[in-house]
């Protein structure tokens, strides 16, 4: 991803297209990333994460070297469209797995995942000025970072989590064995087990009757299973997630743009803004983590967001490419602990329904990073680059003050048994 972003203005120049055209094509990558988040969040559930992950990763590298071979509008529509199909898929499949990581450590780690997705960024940023100042072709970088990753892909999937493992430890661990099927087990079963009377010399004849168990109940037939709604928080959260990804999908898309475009800087040193944005969202999830432990998921949002205005704020204010620069800085800071909170929190509301939550947040949240710069494209119309992102700004100081939705519900009062009557001796 991080290499698509750092050329992202060779692919717009090799096509012939604008800024406002760009724009709807990264709608359509948008599209594309939604409908892959929608079709791998239930695969995930069905068949785990640990089957889909590596399927979805080599299919999102291999797509990475199609848009830098696309010479017309066309052609590069159709080519981020298959791109972000194989992103979305990627992105919630990953996400999935790391919440059941998660799970097992008993504590925060989501931000760690996602920093480690940073400190790819960071690599794309050099690794992109790099190439560009030794003049290679778009179409090479690409195929060559896609192939590295997809070989990852495959070399990385026999260590993925599997389902029921975290279970199996910690059956190990308390000395425990699960039960298995057709034993003896009242506890299990919820059926006594046939008890044999005792003899004079030991067991009753085996020939003697047994008392029948009784027939179970109609009412004690465990019922159908529901298909259940989604709970509105879950929602709630994925609202929220849409407007901070909406502001992140800018920095993403416009960074570089921004410094080469309004700022007149040479394309090496314009990469180097998604690189700050990029560094700084790395050092910021590497401790968003403890943060969010010790303050809560609330803190880091309310916070983070706050920051992130103020950074974005001076970008689009400055008129020198090192404040500039430093702008992307804080906005990668302030939006770095942002976004793991509401995968994490949606993948803790139903264990069984992990998948499909964080598919339903990550959904829109995606939809809203690609779409963001789309809705940025067609304003630079009406009004230059930079000032277009004072609506991020507005969408992160929304999220200031709407943050709450990540505080857990409190748990339902326990009903409390009155005391036995006590009697004389």
């Amino acid at each position: 991803m991080g290499v698509w972003v750092v050329h992202i203005p060779s692919v717009e120049v090799r096509a012939g297209i604008s800024h406002a055209v760009l724009g709807w094509l990264l709608l359509c990558m948008g599209g594309g990333a939604f409908a892959g988040l929608q079709l791998a969040g239930p695969l995930s559930d069905r068949f785990g994460s640990h089957r889909t992950l590596p399927v979805a990763a080599v299919l999102c590298s291999g797509s990475l070297v199609l848009p830098g071979l696309a010479e017309n509008v066309w052609a590069l529509g159709a080519a981020v469209v298959v791109f972000g199909f194989g992103n979305g898929c990627m992105d919630v499949s990953m996400n999935t797995h790391a919440v059941q990581v998660e799970r097992g450590y008993g504590r925060p780690v989501m931000s760690a995942f996602h920093a480690v997705f940073s400190i790819g960024g960071v690599f794309a940023a050099l690794a992109g000025a790099r190439t560009i100042s030794w003049g290679w072709s778009v179409p090479l970088t690409l195929g060559c970072i896609g192939a590295l990753c997809a070989v990852a892909s495959v070399l990385t999937a026999p260590t993925l989590l599997r389902p029921g493992a975290l279970s199996a430890a910690d059956a190990r661990a308390t000395g425990t064995v699960p039960e298995k099927a057709g034993t003896a087990s009242g506890a299990a079963s919820g059926a006594a087990a046939p008890v044999e009377a005792p003899g004079a010399d030991g067991p009753a004849d085996p020939r003697t009757p047994l008392p029948q168990q009784p027939a179970p109940r109609p009412e004690a037939l465990p019922a159908p299973p529901v298909k259940r709604r989604p709970p509105r928080r879950v929602w709630a959260l994925a609202l929220l997630a849409l407007i901070l990804m909406l502001s992140e999908g800018v920095a993403y898309d416009w960074s570089v743009l921004h410094v080469k475009t309004v700022l007149d800087a040479p394309a090496a040193t314009a990469a180097l803004a998604y690189g700050a944005f990029a560094t700084a969202m790395t050092l910021g999830r590497l401790s968003a983590d403890r943060v969010a432990a010790r303050y809560g998921p609330v803190f880091v949002v309310r916070y983070g967001a706050g920051l992130a205005a103020a950074g974005l704020t001076a970008v689009a204010l400055s008129p020198w490419v090192p404040l500039a620069l430093a702008g992307w800085t804080v906005f990668g800071l302030g939006l770095s602990g942002c976004v793991p909170q509401f995968f994490s929190a949606a993948g803790h509301v139903d264990e069984d329904a992990s998948g499909a939550n964080v598919s339903r947040v990550a959904g829109l949240g995606y939809l809203g990073m690609l779409a963001g710069p789309a809705i940025i494209g067609p304003m630079t119309a009406f009004m230059p680059l930079n000032l277009t992102f004072f609506l991020p700004v507005a969408f992160c100081v929304t999220a200031v003050f709407t943050a709450g939705i990540l505080r857990p519900p409190a748990p339902a009062p326990a009903a409390v048994s009155p005391a036995p009557a006590r009697t004389r001796a």
